[in-house]
């Protein structure tokens, strides 16, 4: 079972609100709801009864929840990515070096077009 899997599911039986859990995970609502259907698949039972106006745990999705919760924590923490250091290179412009042109002025050295 993927642990990110578990988590989305632990937030969602804790909640037992579905678009609450979503906006606490901070994933798309129908993300949750794929993820918790294919646990639902590799388990083999159904984790909530959905048929009433809040969802609930059945007894399989009760076992699952505390086996999650012992998973994750026995999970170690994920390393941190290095972060860059502030600043960097200066771009350079991709411009003449020149001042711009003002409306109606000719660019300086430049002949005119004539007709």
């Amino acid at each position: 079972m993927n642990i990110t899997a578990l988590t989305r599911f632990v937030a969602a039986a804790e909640e037992l609100h579905f678009p609450r859990a979503a906006q606490a995970l901070g994933i798309p609502l129908p993300a949750l709801y794929s993820s918790i259907d294919k646990l639902e698949a590799e388990v083999g039972h159904a984790l909530f009864t959905r048929d009433g106006a809040t969802p609930r745990l059945t007894p399989a999705g009760t076992l699952l929840l505390v086996e999650a919760k012992e998973r994750i924590a026995a999970e170690p923490a994920p390393e941190q990515k290095p972060t860059a250091p502030a600043g960097g290179k200066a771009k350079a412009s991709k411009g003449k070096g020149r001042a711009p042109v003002v409306k109606g002025q000719p660019k300086p050295y430049k002949k005119r077009q004539g007709r």
